[in-house]
């Protein structure tokens, strides 16, 4: 055998193997299909039936994947349940309003019947936020990679400390975005996301009545919008009342919320922080085409998907996605 060839043998056994490794330290699609097959058309199945009795839902499994992976990475985190000892990222400021919980119980439970011990609650997040959106369209609307793991440690303080404020300027959405790996287009693209689900008053009303703390209002708030909005949040302290985010087009996933942004109708500081750098703006205004939109999207969101995710050995799949298994 000469030596060439032996060196040829090398090479292409390095390859091989460094190219395999770098798979398994990601996740793929169809992870399940020989595992569970049926896991996806599972997931699919449960969760457009209970999106079709509750449009409410879309928006807030966007919002579990998204409060999920900003902490710790996309690891099934924000679903443990509190204990006596530990006070878990769900009951954290910023999850207090999140829900759909028993829903991904409900999946859970089929596929722990179905596949024991296989598929993970990580996943299931990840799968359930691209399902719920696309009921709308019948299809799914982005490819979901799979193989996440599932994390064992939930702390609301985490939560606090990742999870970017509603009140953030740009820096600092910048900057948590890119302390998850993710970039500017990122936080645009993702931050249409908005154009479905409700806001809480709290989370904006200092826009309304005390926005540099002398009783002034937002100066780039559309002053109709505001009108609007100070009939229906009355005051500073009201905590409860929620209005759509996508004024006239909440129920719709679509890109009406960047069309919104530049009618000066966003309704988080966050969301009008878009449109104070350059960089930012032009994301924007590329994104008031439609198709523009939702190919970003698919792009953007399997980006968030892929941060800091469990695989091979990491992690565990737990039994029930609201206790660490025993």
């Amino acid at each position: 055998m000469s030596s060439s060839y032996v060196l040829l043998l090398i090479l292409l056994y390095t390859f091989t193997t460094s190219s395999v490794g770098a798979q398994a330290a990601g996740v793929e699609k169809g992870f399940y299909k020989k595992s569970c097959p049926q896991a996806e058309q599972t997931v699919q199945s449960i969760v457009w039936d209970r999106v079709a009795s509750n449009g409410a839902l879309p928006a807030k499994f966007l919002r579990m994947f998204f409060h999920d992976c900003f902490v710790r990475g996309c690891d099934g985190s924000v679903l443990i349940d509190s204990t006596a000892n530990n006070t878990a990222e769900k009951d954290a400021t910023p999850n207090k309003s999140l829900a759909g919980f028993d829903v991904i119980d409900d999946v859970k439970t089929a596929l722990e019947k179905a596949c024991p011990q296989t598929v993970s609650c990580a996943d299931i997040v990840a799968l359930a936020a691209r399902d719920s959106v696309s009921f709308q369209f019948k299809k799914p609307i982005w490819e979901v990679q799979t193989g996440r793991r599932d994390g064992t440690t939930s702390q609301a303080s985490e939560a606090n400390a990742n999870i970017p404020s509603p009140s953030s300027d740009f820096t600092t959405l910048v900057n948590d975005f890119a302390n998850k790996g993710l970039d500017v287009k990122d936080l645009v693209v993702l931050s249409g996301a908005h154009t479905i689900g409700v806001g809480h008053c709290n989370a904006f009303s200092k826009r309304l009545y005390n926005f540099t703390g002398k009783g002034d209002a937002d100066p780039s708030l559309n002053a109709t919008y505001a009108a609007f909005l100070r009939t229906q949040c009355k005051s500073l302290s009201d905590n409860t009342t929620t209005v759509p985010m996508d004024p006239g087009s909440s129920t719709d996933f679509d890109n009406h919320y960047f069309a919104n942004l530049k009618l000066g109708q966003g309704l988080f500081q966050s969301d009008a922080a878009l449109l104070t750098d350059g960089r930012s703006t032009k994301v924007v205004n590329k994104l008031l085409d439609a198709g523009d939109f939702l190919d970003a999207f698919k792009n953007s969101i399997r980006n968030m998907g892929e941060v800091g995710v469990l695989t091979g050995s990491s992690g565990e799949i737990r039994k029930n996605c609201r206790v660490v298994n025993s």
